[in-house]
């Protein structure tokens, strides 16, 4: 915070509805002990520093992210500003595009990861085991809602192909559309409650948050011709619902880059861990070991071949991340230590005073 400036009443946070180009939307918000409600003013629009990062409580400047808690203060122009933003509880994060190792935020401080798959077409269990790493990796709770259950003939089969996957996670099926299956999900919606929906282009997120608000609160393109939806999201937007809970809506994931660690790829592939803990060698590779039980699991059938390839490739690409997010606080520190070097020879220089 600049020496201009001074803070507003901190009791009362205000939290990042959107995310602009050097801009946050937020809105105030309080707590009346039945769950967050919104001061009636509406979204404030508070501009950004020139870097775009804004100062969090353990010391760091990082990007704002849908979901977080700011303090705002007042500058002497009377033109708000961010002065603090609050440490996050849990992060929801992927891998960003390219060579570098950042990463994205997508939501923050976020109690339930909502990963919404479509049953037509075929569900990807690819995508869903991909999506729940990443919903462990947050801190929060998956669940996983199947979308457009009117479109096929047998979505509880298919629903039960997806649960073989999740493992501790509920599946529920439904149909927004026809408001088919959507209690169990609804329950969820408790005072204070955060949840932000992910999935794919065309899965019916937008849709769903409308069935679960009970109003059109997201835009939405329908149908296709061949009967399957149009994307319609292009960004990360928080909606307070009736009853104090918050939704999170984001655009469709066209690839989804993992941000993972051991344990959330341990969550998520229960069975093939419990399967590789009964090895014969610790460091088997699963291949041609004797007394390996992940080969005897998928020769047996108890373990699908795909289960095991996917866990293999999502382990392979955590492992880059980790090794890419290594090189990079190297070169961090590399930094330091020469702007460390070159101010402690400037000051060398200087004549004495």
């Amino acid at each position: 915070m600049t020496d201009d400036a001074t803070t507003h009443d901190a009791t009362t946070g205000a939290r990042v509805v959107r995310v602009d180009r050097g801009a946050v939307s937020v809105l105030p918000c309080r707590d009346d002990g039945d769950g967050l409600r919104a001061h009636d003013a509406g979204p404030l629009r508070v501009d950004l520093d020139r870097d775009g990062l804004v100062p969090f409580a353990d010391g760091s400047r990082r990007p704002a992210a849908v979901g977080d808690w700011l303090e705002i203060g007042e500058r002497a122009d009377g033109a708000p500003h961010v002065a603090l933003a609050r440490d996050r509880r849990t992060a929801l994060v992927r891998d960003t595009a390219g060579a570098t190792s950042d990463v994205q935020t997508l939501a923050a401080n976020v109690d339930i990861v909502l990963v919404a798959e479509h049953l037509d077409p075929d569900p990807s269990l690819g995508r869903v085991e991909r999506l729940l790493t990443l919903a462990w990796r947050s801190g929060a709770q998956p669940v996983v809602v199947l979308t457009k259950s009117d479109l096929v003939p047998d979505p509880d089969g298919m629903a039960a192909e997806v649960a073989g996957v999740a493992i501790g996670v509920d599946v529920h099926v439904v149909s927004a559309v026809r408001g088919e299956g959507l209690e169990p999900v609804r329950a969820l919606l408790g005072p204070g409650v955060t949840l932000v929906v992910v999935g794919p282009s065309g899965a019916g997120k937008s849709t769903l948050v409308n069935a679960l608000a009970g109003a059109d609160v997201m835009a939405t393109a329908g149908r296709r011709a061949d009967g399957r939806g149009r994307h319609t999201t292009t960004h990360r937007e928080l909606v307070m619902l009736p009853g104090g809970a918050v939704l999170i809506d984001t655009p469709g994931l066209r690839g989804v880059g993992l941000v993972a660690d051991a344990g959330a790829l341990g969550v998520t592939f229960a069975d093939v861990e419990e399967l590789a803990a009964r090895c014969r060698f610790a460091d088997c590779a699963h291949g041609t070991e004797p007394g390996c039980a992940v080969r005897a699991a998928l020769e047996s059938g108890e373990l699908a071949e795909r289960r095991l390839d996917s866990w293999r490739r999502l382990m392979r690409e955590a492992a880059f991340q980790e090794r890419r997010a290594d090189a990079r606080l190297a070169a961090q520190e590399r930094a330091w230590w020469k702007r460390i070097t070159v101010e402690h020879h400037r000051q060398l220089r200087s004549p004495r005073r």
